[in-house]
């Protein structure tokens, strides 16, 4: 007959930062790794799947337009509209306007509830931008560069046009009721950037 193992304070102690580290790892092997994101600079922050559209884009819709907006609301107060079931809205991503940081909140297949048209939500990416459409001081040099590089990926990959026809802002949708991203939004300068 085996005599049972003794525990000791250290044996004990070790199981249990043995436990911790399976905790941390499990923890992270549920966030997205960088190969889940369609952008390989965006981190994945997922909207509720009750705000948008499954689908197989661009094989069940083509993808030929960029939508601009402006959140109208903070970065982390736009990401807890895109979870919360009960807004049926979202984008694919949102641009922080201090750093630059970006969220992908819907992959790019997937339909996102932005647009306010379901015909340009289905052929759309569409790009939140934080900050208020009077209050130019949020549109920062680091937003305007880290969104046109995410917009010149996205014509890159889907072949679509770097023009104003197809890069548009939201107040541009056929019978749209916003006016995002604004008078303030300096659609020169970005531009040059995505085209740069």
């Amino acid at each position: 007959m085996d005599t049972p193992a003794r525990i000791t304070r250290r044996s004990a102690l070790l199981a249990g930062v043995g436990m911790a580290a399976m905790g941390i790892a499990a923890t992270r092997a549920m966030a997205a790794p960088a190969a889940d994101v369609d952008y390989p600079a965006a981190h994945w922050v997922p909207a509720t799947p009750s705000n948008y559209t499954a689908s197989n884009r661009p094989s069940s819709y083509p993808i030929n337009v960029v939508v601009i907006h402006v959140t109208q609301e903070t970065f982390d107060d736009a990401v807890k509209i895109f979870q919360d079931p009960a807004r049926a809205v979202t984008a694919h991503y949102i641009v922080r306007s201090a750093d630059g940081y970006i969220n992908q909140m819907v992959r790019e297949h997937d339909i996102a509830w932005h647009a306010g048209n379901w015909d340009y939500n289905t052929r759309s990416i569409g790009i939140e931008h934080e900050g208020w459409v009077d209050k130019p001081e949020y549109f920062t040099d680091a937003m305007y560069r880290a969104s046109a590089a995410l917009t010149r990926s996205v014509c890159d990959r889907y072949r679509i046009p770097r023009d104003r026809n197809h890069i548009i802002g939201h107040v541009e949708v056929p019978g749209a009721t916003h006016t995002d991203p604004g008078p303030y939004w300096d659609w020169t300068r970005y531009m040059n950037l995505v085209n740069s």
